[in-house]
This record gives structure tokens, sequence and C-alpha cells, in this order.
């Protein structure tokens, strides 16, 4: 009776232990707490990151106001910034190893929440309390909703973990899913580059997008990086297989150009719409990646997925009314341009620079050749006066009119 009702046993226990393990990843607590070191690990980077700029900035603005002739990396306050700055940077570095990628990536909200507080509460204008709410209650309402929704992000993230091994990265490198979407990746990236070069289409979309579809490829390539190195740390080493160096040059190629396009931007429109629009554009497509290449949402319910959606779009919603509120720099502009001479580039064209032509619009700073202009626009002569020294009695013309041609 015992022997009969052992195989009918094992038959029941079978699905149960299977469902148990499927489950796994997503009951374990240490699975939760991975997720939670390596959200204060981004969180902690990003915080010291912003100050650290702000130092460095602050370094330079002391600089300029001061007849102090050193140069800047000379001053122990921008030293100090760069060190933390250094910290901040492994810190986000770090987190990648531990908790996934889509999760990771949103946290950067931190920074631009840092820098909205750090600027609020050391600026330099005495303003009435009734201005002063008037001026930040938009970087007030942005930064609780960049709480909110990193609390979300962080309490309905996604809770997928395996070891960062050479052999399950080439596995999902080879990934017909992760295939196609590199391959989507490509052409979309090939036809915005080529209306960014050829047709000239400097937009803040097309000029950001770039930068988003390299920054999915750097984030990726971040994560194998630093999750190689922590089980190698742990005993299992991966630094000796190829795949670790391909996702090295690749992650190292990629930050390159993306901070190229970056400074491209920097130059054409203001760093809060930057700020703003990058980091939508950059959360979307490093979580459409992470999901595609590590899989961070197989086996999530609905309701995680959603909320941790929701979350997304708190936070970009708090992001762009934090940068919405900045002041946008209004660049100076000259009457008279003086740099304006055939050869140097200006503000007001692309290489070609003439003077403003006379016969076009009355403006300044014409060189034009009298020759081929009409009578009326040649110079006057004044008359000239001669006094006669004759008989008296004798009438002579008071004045004389000197005829004069054009080409005297």
């Amino acid at each position: 009776m015992e022997g009969g009702n052992g195989p009918n046993l094992q038959l029941q226990q079978f699905p149960l232990a299977t469902a148990a393990v499927s489950v796994q990843p997503h009951t374990d607590s240490f699975s939760y707490k991975e997720n939670l070191i390596g959200a204060l690990l981004a969180i902690f980077g990003h915080l010291v990151s912003s100050i650290a700029l702000n130092l460095q900035k602050y370094s330079h603005i002391r600089l300029a106001g001061s007849k102090d002739p050193r140069a800047y990396f000379k001053t122990k306050t921008w030293w100090c910034g760069f060190l933390l700055l250094v910290l901040g940077e492994l810190g986000v570095f770090s987190s990648y190893a531990f908790a996934p990628l889509s999760l990771i990536v949103p946290l950067s909200a931190v920074s631009v929440i840092a820098s909205a507080i750090i600027g609020i509460i050391f600026i330099k204008e005495k303003w009435k309390p009734k201005e002063f709410l008037r001026r930040y209650v938009l970087s007030f309402v942005g930064c609780g909703l960049a709480v909110v929704g990193t609390y979300l992000l962080v309490t309905f993230g996604p809770n997928s973990h395996e070891k960062m091994t050479a052999e399950n990265i080439t596995r999902h490198l080879v990934s017909w899913p992760f295939l196609l979407y590199v391959l989507v990746e490509i052409i979309v990236f090939c036809l915005l580059l080529y209306f960014y070069k050829e047709k000239n289409a400097n937009y803040i979309v097309v000029i950001l997008l770039l930068v988003a579809l390299l920054g999915s490829m750097t984030v990726v390539t971040v994560k194998a990086v630093a999750g190689m190195i922590v089980v190698s740390i742990q005993g299992s080493l991966q630094l000796d297989s190829p795949i670790f160096y391909i996702m090295l040059v690749c992650m190292i190629a990629t930050a390159i150009y993306q901070a190229t396009f970056l400074a491209q931007a920097s130059q054409l429109y203001d760093s809060a719409q930057i700020a703003s629009v990058g980091y939508i554009l950059s959360t979307a497509a490093a979580i459409s990646a992470g999901a595609t290449f590590y899989l961070d949402f197989t086996g999530e319910d609905v309701l995680h997925i959603c909320m941790f959606a929701l979350g997304c779009l708190i936070a970009f919603l708090g992001v762009f009314l934090i940068t919405r509120n900045r002041k946008k720099p209004v660049p100076f502009e000259p009457y008279i341009s003086m740099d304006a001479m055939p050869g140097m580039q200006n503000m007001h064209d692309k290489g070609i620079a003439v003077q403003p032509d006379l016969k076009a619009s009355f403006s300044y700073g014409a060189l034009e050749n009298n020759d081929n202009m009409p009578e009326i626009y040649t110079p006057a002569t004044l008359p000239v006066v001669q006094e006669q020294h004759g008989p008296k009695g004798a009438s002579a013309p008071p004045y004389r009119v000197l005829e004069h041609s054009k080409k005297d």
C-alpha cells in the first residue's frame, strides 16, 4: 500500500516543486535584499555626483569672480568635487551588479532632485516669501513627484536575478529577441544619424535619441562588466573570458560617442531641456534594452509592471517640472557683429559670414563700393564761397558752385 502510494505522491509533489522554483526569484528575501542594496548604491552615487558637480561649478564661479590667477585644477574645492565625482560614479557602477538594469536606470532622477535642492538652498538672491513661492513652486512640486516616482520604482521594480557569468551573458547575447532589438536599433540609429548629418536636422529630440540609443547599449555592457567583476571577486573567475573584454570595449566606445553627442546638444540647447528630455528618452531606451537582454520582467505579474510604469511616468513628470522652472540664459548679441568678416563664422550664419547689404536693408557696417550706386547715394559736395576783391560798384556773384562729376 505504501509502495503503491509512493509514485502517486511523487507525481503530486512534482508540480508543486516546479511552481516553487518558478516563483523563488520573487519570494526569496535575499533577492529583495540585493534590490535594496543596488537601489541604495545608485541613490548614493547619484546624490554624491550631483554634490560633486556643484562643488566644481562653485570653484569655477569663485575663480571667475576673484583676482586669483590660479587655474581651476589647482584649487582644493575642485579636487574635492573631482574625488566625490569618482566616488559617486563608482557607487552607480557597482549598483548594476546587484539590482536589475530596469530598476537602476530610472534612479538617475535623484541627481536632478539633488541639483534642484542645492540650487534653491545656495541661491544668492534674496527673494520675498511670495516671490520665492511663485518662482519655485514648480520645483517643489517636481521634487515631490520625483520622490514618489522613485519610491514606486524601488518598491515595484523587477526582481529577476542571475549571476553575470560569461556563459549567461553569451546566451543572452545570441538570443533572437536581443538580436532583433539590436537590428531595429541599428536601423533607427542610422536613419537618425543621416537626418542629423546630411539634412541638418538639429532638433533636440533627434540628438538625444542618438544619445539614448547609445546609452541603452552602454548600460547593458556596464551591467555585464560590473556583474562579472563581482562574480570574480566572489571566487568564480570571469575576467579570463573573451566576452568580458568585448563588453568592456563596447562600454567604452558607446560612452565616448554618447558624450560627443551630448556635447553637441549642449552647444545648441539649454541644459534644462537636455536634462528633462534626455532623462525621459534614455530611461525608456534603457528599460527596453534591459527587458530584452536580461529579461528583467520575466515572471512579473501585471500589477507590479503597471505600478512600475506608473512610477516611471511620475518620475518623468517630476523631472520635467523641475527643469521647466529654470531660467533660460539669453545669449548676448551685439548690434554690430565685429567678427562679420568674409571667411569667419559668427552666431548668425553657418560659416558664410558677410557684411550687411545696404541695398537690401538700411543697416550699419556696410562696406559698399559707390561706383555701382545711383547718383542719389553719391556723397554731396559742399559749395565753395570765393570772395571777390574787385573795384567798388562792380557786381560779382556772392558765391560760385563747383560743378562736380560722379568721378570726382
